[in-house]
C-alpha cells in the first residue's frame, strides 16, 4: 500500500443499506445510517440526495466490518490495539508515567499529550512472553511488528524510561538468528523501498545495527545492570554479524552479502560499532577496542569515498556500488550522519564526517532544496525524479527530519535545527496534532497547508515517538546513569520560547526540567544520587 502499488479491484455486492466485497474466506461489509437513495454496486457507489438550507448539516453514519464469507472456514484474529480496535480494558498498560509538557507555544502541550495518547493505541504484547510490550507501526497499514521502526521507536522514548526499550529488545532478541552460519546474530526484517535511485534496503540491517545502540543508550539513560546483562549475549551476536559482513574495502552491504553499500547504513554501523565497544568495555570485554579501530578505519576511509567535491561545497554520496560507481542524489537519509548516538560522559560519539563536512550538511538540510518549510524533503527537490508525494522520492518523512533536528542541535547548528522544529509543529497544527507518518513536501507558502499522504500510517509509532524526542530536544537532557551523572544543554536559541518537562525519566526516577525564553536550562526534579554535570 506504502508504495502505491495496487491490486485488482473486488466487485461490489449490494448489502443491506450498503455494500459487501468477498476474496477468498473474507467479506467486508459497510452499512449506512441512514440508508442511501442509491446503492450502484457496478460502480461501488452509496448516493443520498439532500436540499440543505443555508448553516443545515447532515450526517451518514458508515460501518465497516471484517468477517468470514459463508464458504470461509479460518477464524478471524482479534485487534490487539492500534488504531482504536481492541477495548480500552484490553490495551497494555503504559510504560512510561504521566509525562508533559507545558511552555510559552501553547501547541506543545498538545502536541505531546496527543502523541502519547497515539502511543498508547500502538502498544502490543509479544505472544511468547505477554509482559513484553512494543510498539505497533502505524495503522491502518501496519498494525504489527516492524524490527526497525520499532526500535527506532523505543530509542526516541527513552526520555519517558527504559521499560519500553527493555521490551522491545527482549522481543527481538527471541526473533534473532542463533543457529551457527553466515546468518548467526541478524535480526530478520523484510525489505523497504529505498526510492527511484536505490534498491530496496533491509529494515533487518538496520535493525540488527540498531539494536547494540538502543541497548547502549538506555543503559546510559538508566537500564537496571540485570536486564543489561540479559540482553549483551544478544548485541554480541549483531556486532558479530556486522563484522562477519563487512566487506573487504570495509563496508557494509545492505542487503547483505551483495547489496551496495548505503551512506545511511555506514552511519548505522559506525553507530553501533562505537556504542557497542561501550557496553563491552563496561563488562570487561576484549572486544571493545577492536570495535573502536575498526570504526577509526571506517571513518577514514569514509571521509574520502563517500564525500563528493562540487562548486557548492560537496555533498554526502548516497550510495556506492561495488564496482566503484557513485549515486550522489541528496536525500533526507543523510541526516543519519548527525545521529551518532549517546556515549561516555552524556557526550555525542564522534560521527562520520569531519567538522568542515558536518557544517556543509548542515548548510543543506536548512537549504531549500531539503527543507520544504514543512520538514525534510525524502528527495531533494533539484534531484532528478523527485515528486513531492513520493514515497521516498521527496515526501517528508517525520522522523527523518526529527533526526536531523536532533543531529543539527547536537552539532551546534542550532539556527538550521529551529527551523525545522518550527516546521513539524507547524505541520502537526494542521493534523490536529497528530502527526502521520509522512506528508506531501510541497513548498510552503503563504496560507499554504501541508497536504496529506494517502497511504501513510496514522497514527505512526516513528512519528509519535519522533514528536517526543523532537521537543525533548530542546532541553537537551544527556544522561550518563552508570557514571552518576546527568547534563541538561538546550538550545540556546528556544525556538518555541519557554518550555517545562515533567514526568521524564532518568535513573528510573522523575526528572522535570525547565528551559527559559533565554535558552537556560534549570532542573526541578532529578534521582538522588545523580549529580549534575556542566
Amino acid at each position: 500500500v506504502a508504495a502505491g502499488a495496487r491490486s485488482p479491484e473486488l466487485p461490489a455486492d449490494v448489502h443491506g443499506p450498503g455494500l459487501s466485497w468477498s476474496s477468498g474466506s473474507l467479506r467486508a461489509t459497510v452499512t449506512a445510517d441512514p440508508a442511501p437513495d442509491t446503492a450502484l454496486a457496478s460502480a461501488g457507489l452509496l448516493r443520498w440526495e439532500w436540499e440543505l438550507a443555508p448553516g443545515a448539516t447532515r450526517t451518514v453514519l458508515l460501518t465497516a466490518r471484517l468477517e468470514p464469507s459463508r464458504s470461509g472456514r479460518e477464524p478471524l484474529r482479534a485487534a490487539q490495539g492500534p488504531a482504536g480496535l481492541a477495548r480500552r480494558s484490553e490495551r497494555p498498560p503504559r510504560p512510561w508515567g504521566a509525562a508533559g509538557a507545558e511552555g510559552d507555544d501553547g501547541r506543545v502541550r498538545e502536541l505531546f499529550r496527543t502523541s502519547l495518547d497515539d502511543l498508547g493505541g500502538l502498544l502490543l504484547r509479544d505472544a511468547a512472553c505477554p509482559p513484553d510490550l512494543h510498539l505497533a507501526a502505524g495503522a491502518p497499514w501496519r498494525c504489527s511488528l516492524a524490527p526497525a521502526e520499532t526500535l527506532r521507536a523505543a530509542r526516541m522514548l527513552l526520555p519517558l524510561g527504559t521499560r519500553l526499550a527493555a521490551g522491545t529488545l527482549r522481543t527481538l532478541a527471541r526473533t534473532q538468528l542463533t543457529a551457527p552460519g553466515p546468518e548467526q546474530g541478524r535480526i530478520p526484517g523484510p525489505l523497504r523501498n529505498a526510492g527511484p535511485h536505490a534498491p530496496p534496503r533491509c529494515t533487518g540491517t538496520e535493525a540488527t545495527l540498531l539494536f547494540p545502540a538502543v541497548l547502549a543508550e538506555a543503559w546510559r539513560w538508566g537500564l537496571p545492570a540485570r536486564e543489561l546483562e540479559l540482553l549483551l549475549p544478544a548485541a554480541r551476536r549483531c556486532l558479530g554479524w556486522l563484522r562477519a559482513h563487512t566487506k573487504a574495502g570495509g563496508y557494509l552491504p545492505d542487503p547483505a552479502p551483495e547489496g551496495p553499500f548505503r551512506c545511511e547504513t555506514q552511519a548505522h554501523a559506525h553507530r553501533a560499532a562505537l556504542l557497542g565497544a561501550d557496553l563491552l568495555e563496561a563488562q570487561d570485554a576484549d572486544e571493545g577496542e577492536e570495535l573502536r579501530e575498526w570504526a577509526a578505519a571506517l571513518r577514514e576511509r569514509f571521509r574520502q569515498d563517500f564525500w563528493h567535491e562540487n562548486r557548492g561545497g560537496g555533498r554526502p554520496l548516497s550510495l556506492l556500488a561495488a564496482d566503484g560507481a557513485t549515486t550522489p542524489y541528496l536525500g533526507s537519509t543523510a541526516a543519519e550522519l548527525l545521529d551518532t548516538g549517546l556515549t561516555v560522559g552524556g557526550l555525542q560519539a564522534e560521527g562520520l564526517l569531519d567538522k568542515a563536512q558536518t557544517q556543509q550538511l548542515a548548510r543543506l538540510l536548512g537549504g531549500p532544496s531539503l527543507d520544504s518549510g514543512w520538514g525534510l524533503r525524502s528527495l531533494g527537490a533539484k534531484e532528478p525524479r523527485h515528486n513531492p508525494f513520493g514515497h521516498r522520492s521527496g515526501a517528508v518523512r517525520v522522523e527523518e527530519t526529527v533526526t536531523a533536528v536532533a543531529g543539527l542541535a547536537n552539532a551546534g547548528h542550532e539556527n538550521e535545527a529551529g527551523a525545522l522544529l518550527r516546521g513539524v509543529v507547524d505541520a502537526a497544527e494542521t493534523f490536529g496534532f497528530r502527526l502521520p507518518e509522512m506528508y506531501a513536501a510541497e513548498q510552503r507558502t503563504e496560507g499554504s497547508v501541508p497536504l496529506p499522504h494517502p497511504s501513510a500510517c496514522r497514527p505512526a509509532a516513528v512519528a509519535a515517538a519522533g514528536t517526543v524526542r523532537l521537543l525533548t530536544t530542546l532541553a537537551g537532557v544527556r544522561p550518563d546513569v552508570p557514571a552518576g551523572t546527568v547534563a541538561v544543554r538546550p538550545l540556546s536559541t528556544a525556538p518555541l520560547g519557554a518550555v517545562r518537562f515533567t514526568g521524564l525519566r532518568v535513573a528510573g526516577e522523575p526528572f522535570a526540567v525547565r528551559v527559559s525564553r533565554l535558552g537556560l536550562g534549570l532542573v526541578e526534579e532529578v534521582a538522588e544520587g545523580l549529580h549534575l554535570r556542566g
